[in-house]
């Protein structure tokens, strides 16, 4: 499954696409195949866009055409589109690649190492526990403006985290109500008995949570604990939740 993400690194904005599934070819698959094409292929407004998505699809196909290899992400830096691929083989990577991108106007640049450990792909592709829930962060984002959600009216948000002991459960509770978080109810699941459910008001905005996800989830950490997530209403259920209310 295909996920997109960004980072940064240096002071500068690195925008990833991942395959979180790949690494379940890294036995077989030795080889890093790396090709630069010249074009910033985030933006769907820059011009090319279409075609640059179709010659990269392309590319990806012809390489993972009879497991010649397996595309496992890339990135958009400095206006470059860096596609990284794994291979059994490293014989005839590089005219596999020359075949699809020397007909088109980018220009390009490939190479191939040894990577067995997947170090590449661990360390500048894969995301960090916190990325993950940034990624997952983006989907509940997404899933509230499809319902037609305005995003810009704050709410009551319900933040979940679990401990290995009431002790540090009971830590992270002060901590987190120390920083405007309030107290919801203990919760549980399979692996872990100490968990909490706190709220606090805010907008379901990805610039706003982002702050506040990071924000808690260093206080968790601190814990040794694991964040669950969050979830909140609909802005149009909060309202008529409240005029209930008001006229009971």
């Amino acid at each position: 499954m295909r996920e997109v993400f960004s980072r940064v690194e240096e002071k500068s904005l690195i925008n990833i696409e991942v395959d979180l599934d790949a690494s379940d070819f890294k036995e077989e698959n030795p080889w890093l195949l790396s090709v630069f094409i010249k074009y910033d292929g985030i933006s769907q407004e820059l011009d090319g866009y279409e075609e640059f998505l179709e010659t990269k699809e392309s590319l990806i196909i012809a390489l993972e055409h009879n497991d010649s290899a397996v595309y496992v992400g890339g990135r958009v830096v400095d206006g470059w589109s860096e596609l990284y691929f794994y291979a059994p083989e490293s014989k005839e990577l590089s005219s596999l690649v020359s075949k699809i991108l020397t007909p088109t106007n980018y220009a390009y640049e490939s190479n191939v190492v040894r990577d067995t450990k997947w170090n590449f792909y661990e360390v500048q592709l894969s995301p960090s526990e916190l990325e993950l829930h940034h990624i997952q962060s983006a989907k509940i984002i997404f899933l509230l403006e499809e319902e037609g959600d305005d995003l810009s009216i704050a709410r009551e948000v319900e933040h979940y985290a679990v401990f290995d002991t009431s002790t540090q459960k009971e830590r992270f509770i002060e901590s987190a109500l120390d920083i405007g978080f309030g107290f919801k109810d203990d919760i549980a699941n399979d692996e872990y008995e100490h968990g909490v459910a706190l709220t606090k008001i805010h907008m379901p905005r990805e610039e706003e949570l982002s702050k506040i996800l990071e924000e808690l989830y260093e206080l968790i950490k601190k814990e040794h604990g694991f964040y669950e997530g969050w979830s909140t209403t609909l802005a149009n259920d909060t309202d008529e939740e409240n005029d209930e209310e008001e006229n009971s």
